[in-house]
C-alpha cells in the first residue's frame, strides 16, 4: 500500500472532484478496495483506537468497550460500502433501464464518494467533539457524487439530479444504519 498515493487520492478528491474522476474512470477495476477503500477503513479504526486511548487516559482504558467501538466502525463502514454498491447497482437497473448492472463503475462510485465519509470518521475517532461539524460537512459528498455520476456512470442530464440525490443519500445512509444495527445487537449481547 502507497500511503502517498492515498493521501493524492483524497486531497484531489476532496479538493478538485472533476478532475479525480476524470482519472478515476481510466483505472482498472481491482485498484480502488486494496488502494483506497481497505486503507481508508483501516485507518477510521486505527484513528478510534488512538481518540479512546489519549481521549479517556490509559489509566481509564477499557480494552473491550474501545474493541467495540472499533469494530463498530470497520463493520459499519464494509458494510456500508457494499450494501451501498449493491443498492446503487439495483437502483441503476430500474432508474436507467439497464439489463443488468455495473457492480465495477457501482464501487467505484460509493468507494470514492465516501472519501468525506472516510475522513470525518478519522477526525471524530480521533476528536469526538468534531461530532457536529461533521454532520454539517457530509453535504459535500453530494458534490462528489455529482462528479462522479457525470464522468463515471454516464447519467443523462435530465436524470441527473434525482440519481445524484438517491446516490448520497445511499452512501451517507448506509454506513450509519449498519453502525446503528450493530450497536443495537452489541447491547442485546452484552
Amino acid at each position: 500500500m502507497n500511503f502517498k498515493d492515498l493521501f493524492n487520492r483524497i486531497v484531489i478528491l476532496l479538493s478538485s472532484p472533476r478532475e479525480a474522476w476524470k482519472k478515476i474512470v481510466g483505472e482498472e477495476d481491482g485498484y480502488l478496495l486494496g488502494a483506497f477503500v481497505y486503507p481508508m477503513i483501516a485507518i477510521c479504526g486505527l484513528a478510534v483506537f488512538i481518540g479512546m486511548l489519549f481521549g479517556n487516559g490509559v489509566e481509564d482504558f477499557n480494552f473491550q468497550y474501545v474493541m467495540t467501538e472499533c469494530c463498530s466502525i470497520f463493520i459499519s463502514l464494509f458494510g456500508g460500502f457494499f450494501f451501498a454498491s449493491f443498492l446503487i447497482d439495483q437502483f441503476g437497473i430500474r432508474f436507467m433501464g439497464r439489463e443488468e448492472g455495473d457492480r465495477g463503475r457501482c464501487q467505484k462510485l460509493v468507494g470514492y464518494s465516501m472519501v468525506v465519509v472516510f475522513v470525518l470518521e478519522i477526525f471524530n475517532g480521533l476528536f469526538p467533539s468534531f461530532l457536529i461539524l461533521s454532520w454539517i460537512l457530509q453535504f459535500y459528498t453530494i458534490y462528489i457524487v455529482w462528479e462522479g455520476t457525470k464522468l463515471l456512470m454516464g447519467v443523462v442530464e435530465e436524470k441527473l439530479l434525482s440519481y445524484t440525490l438517491v446516490c448520497s443519500a445511499i452512501i451517507l445512509v448506509s454506513p450509519a444504519m449498519i453502525s446503528y444495527l450493530f450497536d443495537k445487537l452489541s447491547q442485546v449481547l452484552n
